[in-house]
Protein backbone atom coordinates (compact mmCIF):
# COMPACT_ATOMS: atom_id res chain seq x y z
CA UNK A 1 0.00 0.00 0.00
CA UNK A 2 1.30 3.42 -1.02
CA UNK A 3 -0.46 6.56 0.21
CA UNK A 4 -0.44 10.22 -0.79
CA UNK A 5 -1.90 12.06 2.22
CA UNK A 6 -3.06 15.60 1.55
CA UNK A 7 -4.11 18.32 3.92
CA UNK A 8 -6.70 20.62 2.35
CA UNK A 9 -6.92 24.19 3.62
CA UNK A 10 -3.80 26.18 2.77
CA UNK A 11 -2.40 23.18 0.89
CA UNK A 12 -4.66 22.10 -1.97
CA UNK A 13 -6.74 25.23 -1.40
CA UNK A 14 -5.32 28.74 -1.31
CA UNK A 15 -7.94 29.63 1.31
CA UNK A 16 -9.74 27.96 4.21
CA UNK A 17 -13.10 26.15 4.16
CA UNK A 18 -13.99 27.09 7.72
CA UNK A 19 -13.31 30.79 7.23
CA UNK A 20 -15.11 30.94 3.90
CA UNK A 21 -18.13 29.01 5.23
CA UNK A 22 -18.45 31.44 8.14
CA UNK A 23 -18.28 34.38 5.74
CA UNK A 24 -20.87 32.78 3.49
CA UNK A 25 -23.31 32.15 6.34
CA UNK A 26 -22.69 35.64 7.74
CA UNK A 27 -23.64 37.12 4.36
CA UNK A 28 -26.88 35.14 4.58
CA UNK A 29 -27.49 36.41 8.11
CA UNK A 30 -27.20 32.93 9.63
CA UNK A 31 -24.16 33.52 11.89
CA UNK A 32 -22.01 36.32 13.24
CA UNK A 33 -18.72 36.30 11.33
CA UNK A 34 -16.61 37.74 14.18
CA UNK A 35 -15.79 34.48 16.04
CA UNK A 36 -14.13 32.85 13.02
CA UNK A 37 -11.37 35.47 12.95
CA UNK A 38 -10.56 34.66 16.58
CA UNK A 39 -10.65 30.90 16.01
CA UNK A 40 -8.50 31.18 12.89
CA UNK A 41 -5.90 33.30 14.71
CA UNK A 42 -5.81 30.74 17.53
CA UNK A 43 -5.31 27.98 14.93
CA UNK A 44 -2.40 29.84 13.34
CA UNK A 45 -0.75 30.19 16.77
CA UNK A 46 -1.32 26.50 17.54
CA UNK A 47 -3.73 27.43 20.37
CA UNK A 48 -7.11 26.47 18.92
CA UNK A 49 -9.72 25.19 21.38
CA UNK A 50 -10.99 22.66 18.89
CA UNK A 51 -14.03 21.63 20.94
CA UNK A 52 -15.22 25.23 21.29
CA UNK A 53 -14.65 25.78 17.59
CA UNK A 54 -16.74 22.81 16.48
CA UNK A 55 -19.49 23.65 19.00
CA UNK A 56 -19.76 27.05 17.33
CA UNK A 57 -19.35 25.87 13.74
CA UNK A 58 -21.72 22.91 13.84
CA UNK A 59 -24.58 24.69 15.62
CA UNK A 60 -26.15 25.95 12.33
CA UNK A 61 -26.18 22.40 10.93
CA UNK A 62 -28.59 21.40 13.69
CA UNK A 63 -30.87 24.40 13.19
CA UNK A 64 -31.66 24.09 9.49
CA UNK A 65 -33.06 21.34 7.23
CA UNK A 66 -30.54 19.32 5.25
CA UNK A 67 -32.00 20.54 1.95
CA UNK A 68 -31.36 24.16 2.93
CA UNK A 69 -27.85 23.33 4.15
CA UNK A 70 -27.01 21.60 0.88
CA UNK A 71 -28.24 24.60 -1.11
CA UNK A 72 -26.03 26.92 0.92
CA UNK A 73 -23.10 24.51 0.53
CA UNK A 74 -23.47 24.37 -3.26
CA UNK A 75 -23.45 28.18 -3.43
CA UNK A 76 -20.49 28.32 -1.07
CA UNK A 77 -18.46 25.82 -3.07
CA UNK A 78 -19.12 27.46 -6.43
CA UNK A 79 -18.43 31.02 -5.26
CA UNK A 80 -15.77 30.64 -2.60
CA UNK A 81 -13.98 27.29 -2.89
CA UNK A 82 -13.66 26.23 -6.52
CA UNK A 83 -11.88 29.49 -7.51
CA UNK A 84 -9.25 28.91 -4.79
CA UNK A 85 -8.28 25.34 -5.71
CA UNK A 86 -4.65 25.30 -6.77
CA UNK A 87 -4.26 24.07 -10.38
CA UNK A 88 -0.75 22.74 -9.81
CA UNK A 89 -2.01 20.62 -6.92
CA UNK A 90 -4.50 18.90 -9.19
CA UNK A 91 -1.64 17.94 -11.50
CA UNK A 92 0.35 16.52 -8.58
CA UNK A 93 -2.65 14.52 -7.40
CA UNK A 94 -2.87 13.01 -10.89
CA UNK A 95 0.83 12.19 -10.83
CA UNK A 96 0.36 10.24 -7.59
CA UNK A 97 -2.61 8.37 -9.05
CA UNK A 98 -0.63 7.51 -12.18
CA UNK A 99 2.02 5.96 -9.94
CA UNK A 100 -0.60 3.79 -8.25
CA UNK A 101 -0.72 5.71 -4.97
CA UNK A 102 -4.01 5.95 -3.10
CA UNK A 103 -4.80 9.67 -2.81
CA UNK A 104 -6.26 10.44 0.61
CA UNK A 105 -7.61 13.87 1.54
CA UNK A 106 -7.18 14.17 5.32
CA UNK A 107 -8.52 17.37 6.82
CA UNK A 108 -9.57 18.88 10.12
CA UNK A 109 -12.52 20.54 8.38
CA UNK A 110 -15.83 18.76 8.75
CA UNK A 111 -17.03 16.26 6.18
CA UNK A 112 -20.18 18.20 5.30
CA UNK A 113 -18.12 21.18 4.14
CA UNK A 114 -15.42 19.33 2.22
CA UNK A 115 -17.29 16.53 0.42
CA UNK A 116 -17.83 18.66 -2.73
CA UNK A 117 -14.15 19.60 -2.77
CA UNK A 118 -13.02 15.99 -2.49
CA UNK A 119 -15.36 15.10 -5.37
CA UNK A 120 -14.10 18.01 -7.48
CA UNK A 121 -10.49 16.91 -6.97
CA UNK A 122 -11.33 13.28 -7.65
CA UNK A 123 -9.77 12.17 -4.37
CA UNK A 124 -9.94 8.43 -3.85
CA UNK A 125 -10.64 8.75 -0.14
CA UNK A 126 -11.73 11.42 2.35
CA UNK A 127 -10.84 11.46 6.03
CA UNK A 128 -12.37 14.40 7.90
CA UNK A 129 -13.88 15.53 11.18
CA UNK A 130 -17.31 13.90 11.40
CA UNK A 131 -20.45 15.87 12.35
CA UNK A 132 -22.82 13.65 14.30
CA UNK A 133 -26.17 12.79 12.70
CA UNK A 134 -29.35 11.29 14.12
CA UNK A 135 -32.69 10.66 12.38
CA UNK A 136 -31.46 12.25 9.17
CA UNK A 137 -30.39 15.53 10.78
CA UNK A 138 -27.19 16.93 12.19
CA UNK A 139 -27.12 17.15 15.97
CA UNK A 140 -24.67 20.06 16.24
CA UNK A 141 -22.11 17.82 17.89
CA UNK A 142 -18.90 16.28 16.56
CA UNK A 143 -18.34 12.53 16.61
CA UNK A 144 -14.99 12.32 18.44
CA UNK A 145 -12.18 12.72 17.94
CA UNK A 146 -11.69 15.80 15.76
CA UNK A 147 -9.44 15.04 12.79
CA UNK A 148 -6.91 17.54 14.10
CA UNK A 149 -3.25 17.23 15.14
CA UNK A 150 -2.82 13.78 16.74
CA UNK A 151 -6.48 13.14 15.91
CA UNK A 152 -5.50 12.86 12.25
CA UNK A 153 -3.38 9.84 13.14
CA UNK A 154 -6.28 8.23 15.00
CA UNK A 155 -8.58 8.79 12.04
CA UNK A 156 -5.94 7.47 9.66
CA UNK A 157 -5.46 4.34 11.76
CA UNK A 158 -9.23 3.78 11.81
CA UNK A 159 -9.33 4.19 8.03
CA UNK A 160 -6.55 1.63 7.62
CA UNK A 161 -8.20 -0.79 10.07
CA UNK A 162 -11.43 -0.63 8.06
CA UNK A 163 -9.36 -1.97 5.15
CA UNK A 164 -7.77 -4.71 7.20
CA UNK A 165 -4.46 -2.88 7.42
CA UNK A 166 -2.27 -0.98 9.83
CA UNK A 167 0.47 1.60 9.38
CA UNK A 168 3.15 -1.08 9.20
CA UNK A 169 1.44 -2.32 6.00
CA UNK A 170 2.06 1.03 4.29
CA UNK A 171 5.14 0.54 2.12
CA UNK A 172 5.60 4.20 1.27
CA UNK A 173 3.75 7.41 2.03
CA UNK A 174 3.83 11.09 1.17
CA UNK A 175 2.20 13.79 3.31
CA UNK A 176 1.57 17.39 2.26
CA UNK A 177 0.59 20.24 4.56
CA UNK A 178 1.01 23.96 5.17
CA UNK A 179 0.60 23.92 8.94
CA UNK A 180 2.61 23.00 12.03
CA UNK A 181 -0.65 21.58 13.37
CA UNK A 182 0.00 18.67 11.00
CA UNK A 183 3.44 17.82 12.36
CA UNK A 184 2.18 14.49 13.81
CA UNK A 185 1.06 13.40 10.33
CA UNK A 186 4.15 14.74 8.58
CA UNK A 187 6.45 13.05 11.08
CA UNK A 188 4.78 9.71 10.48
CA UNK A 189 5.01 9.84 6.68
CA UNK A 190 8.00 8.46 4.79
CA UNK A 191 8.17 11.66 2.71
CA UNK A 192 6.97 14.96 4.19
CA UNK A 193 6.39 18.00 1.97
CA UNK A 194 5.72 21.44 3.42
CA UNK A 195 3.47 23.55 1.18
CA UNK A 196 3.69 27.33 1.67
CA UNK A 197 4.51 26.54 5.30
CA UNK A 198 3.89 28.66 8.36
CA UNK A 199 6.95 29.81 10.33
CA UNK A 200 6.97 26.87 12.74
CA UNK A 201 6.58 24.28 10.02
CA UNK A 202 9.20 26.00 7.83
CA UNK A 203 11.74 25.85 10.64
CA UNK A 204 10.93 22.22 11.39
CA UNK A 205 11.05 21.23 7.73
CA UNK A 206 14.41 22.96 7.34
CA UNK A 207 15.86 21.14 10.34
CA UNK A 208 14.59 17.78 9.06
CA UNK A 209 15.64 18.32 5.45
CA UNK A 210 12.07 17.98 4.17
CA UNK A 211 11.03 19.09 0.70
CA UNK A 212 8.96 22.26 0.38
CA UNK A 213 6.79 23.94 -2.23
CA UNK A 214 5.62 27.53 -2.45
CA UNK A 215 2.01 28.56 -3.05
CA UNK A 216 2.50 28.17 -6.80
CA UNK A 217 3.86 24.63 -6.51
CA UNK A 218 7.47 25.58 -7.18
CA UNK A 219 10.34 24.10 -5.14
CA UNK A 220 10.97 26.27 -2.10
CA UNK A 221 14.37 26.77 -0.52
CA UNK A 222 13.75 27.16 3.21
CA UNK A 223 15.93 29.69 4.99
CA UNK A 224 15.56 31.56 8.22
CA UNK A 225 12.12 32.92 7.37
CA UNK A 226 8.76 31.35 6.62
CA UNK A 227 7.47 31.05 3.10
CA UNK A 228 4.43 33.22 3.80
Amino acid sequence: MRLALWDLDGTLLAGDHDVEWARHLARLGVVDEEPIARFHADYARGELDVEAFFTWQLAPLALHPLEQLETWRAEFFAARIRPQLRPWARALLERHRALGHAVVLITASNRFLVEPTAAELGCDHLIASEPERADGRYTGRLAPPPCFREGKLEHLDRWLAARGARWSDVEESWAYSDSANDLPLLERAHHAIAVSPDATLAAHARSRGWSALDGDGRPLQLNGSAAR
